[in-house]
C-alpha cells in the first residue's frame, strides 16, 4: 500500500508541474502577442508620463490626413505629426503614430491603454470630457458645409441658410464628431437631415467625392475644408454648421502627469507663437 501511495503522490506531482509549466508558458505567449515594438497593447495600468518617461516611448493616435498624419512618397507630414514629434524632442520620447479615422476607434484604444494620447481636432464638449481629459485648446474649429459652387452644379446656388438643410442628405466619416451637432440642428430647424456615415472614407475623401459629383454634401473641419479649397476650386465651404469651438488633445483620465506636462508645453508654444506658425503650414 505504501509503494502504491507513494506512486500516486508522485504521478500527482508530476501532473501538478506539467500544469504550472503550462500556464507560465501561456501566459509569456500572451506577453509576446500583445507587444507592438516596446509598448504592450491592452494595459493601461497606471501609465502616466512617469511610466511613458522609463519606456520612452510617447504613442500618439490621429486621423490619416493632411491635419493629422499624412505619408507622400518619402515625405512625412501634418499639423498633428509635426507637433507630436515638437513634444517628443522636447521630452527627449521616440513619437509612435497610429493613424485611426474612427474618433470612437481612437478614444476606445486610449482607455485600454494602446495609446497615450489622441492628437486630433476633437471639439470639447461635456459628453466627451465624461471620457477623457482634455489638454488647453490647441486651435479653435468648427463644422462646415462642403458642397459644389454653382459654377461646378448646373447654376444652383450653394445652401446659405440651415434651413434649407431640411430633407437633405450630409456624409460624414463613421463616427465622426459632426454626427451629435448635425442630430442637433435636425432639432433647432424642425426638420428631418438625414446623415450617411461612411465606413472607409475620411473627410478629404468626401471632399473630393463632393467635388466630383459623386455626392452633393459632406461635413467636415473647417480645417481640413480650408487646406483642400485650393485643390478642388469646385467646392465651396462658406456655410457653418456648428458655431466655433475649441479643439484640443485628450489624454486618459488616469494621466494626470501627462495632461501637467502637455498644458505647460502647449503654453509655452502659445507664448512663442509655436502654434500659429506650424498651422499657417498647412491652412493659408
Amino acid at each position: 500500500m505504501k509503494k502504491d501511495s507513494y506512486k500516486q503522490i508522485t504521478i500527482y506531482a508530476a501532473l501538478l508541474l506539467i500544469v504550472v509549466l503550462l500556464i507560465l508558458l501561456l501566459k509569456e505567449y500572451g506577453n509576446r502577442d500583445n507587444k507592438v515594438g516596446n509598448a504592450v497593447i491592452g494595459d493601461p495600468g497606471d501609465r502616466d508620463y512617469t511610466e511613458i518617461k522609463e519606456d520612452g516611448v510617447l504613442r500618439v493616435v490621429t486621423e490619416y490626413n493632411t491635419m493629422g498624419y499624412f505619408v507622400s512618397g518619402d515625405t512625412i507630414s501634418g499639423f498633428q505629426y509635426d507637433l507630436a514629434k515638437l513634444f517628443g524632442k522636447k521630452m527627449g520620447l521616440q513619437v509612435e503614430i497610429y493613424p485611426e479615422m474612427d474618433l470612437k476607434k481612437s478614444i476606445d484604444g486610449l482607455i485600454r491603454g494602446d495609446y497615450d494620447v489622441i492628437a486630433r481636432n476633437i471639439p470639447v464638449t461635456s459628453e466627451l470630457r465624461k471620457e477623457l481629459n482634455f489638454t488647453q485648446p490647441i486651435m479653435l474649429n468648427k463644422q462646415v458645409l462642403v458642397q459644389r459652387t454653382a459654377k461646378y452644379n448646373n447654376g444652383i446656388q450653394p445652401i446659405r441658410n440651415q434651413l434649407g438643410l431640411a430633407g437633405k442628405t450630409l456624409y460624414i466619416p463613421e463616427n465622426s464628431p459632426s454626427l451629435l451637432r448635425i442630430h442637433n440642428l435636425s432639432v433647432e430647424i424642425g426638420d428631418t437631415v438625414q446623415v450617411k456615415e461612411m465606413e472607409k472614407y475620411e473627410s478629404e475623401q468626401l471632399i473630393i467625392m463632393v467635388a466630383k459629383g459623386d455626392i452633393d454634401y459632406a461635413v467636415c473641419d473647417e480645417a481640413i475644408a480650408q487646406k483642400n479649397k485650393s485643390r478642388f476650386p469646385e467646392i465651396d465651404i462658406e456655410t457653418d454648421i456648428s458655431f466655433t469651438q475649441l479643439q484640443a488633445w485628450a489624454v486618459r483620465k488616469n494621466s494626470p502627469e501627462l495632461l501637467d506636462s502637455l498644458n505647460a508645453w502647449i503654453e509655452q508654444l502659445k507664448i512663442n507663437n509655436e502654434i500659429d506658425k506650424i498651422q499657417r503650414q498647412y491652412i493659408k
